[in-house]
């Protein structure tokens, strides 16, 4: 990859220049990478709101992962 970095006038890093092929195969590798940084929708945020609430109010309920795996794994 032959990357870029475009200066201002005082030598301030402003930017990065890739090739058009780069950006494609970085494209294809990360198909949202357009959308990293985006706010996400409401709908999200309310959800991520009410599974932290649901946390706090019963902390019990949150296992540790390998516990999932193990039930899983259980169940096969």
């Amino acid at each position: 990859m032959k990357l870029q970095v475009l200066q201002d006038n005082l030598g301030n890093e402003m930017g990065v220049y890739l090739p058009m092929e780069d950006w494609t195969l970085i494209k294809t590798n990360y198909p949202d990478i357009e959308t990293v940084g985006q706010d996400l929708p409401q709908w999200e945020k309310d959800l991520i709101d009410k599974r932290i609430n649901t946390i706090q109010v019963n902390p019990e309920r949150l296992k540790p992962i390998d516990e999932l795996f193990d039930e899983l794994n259980r169940k096969i």
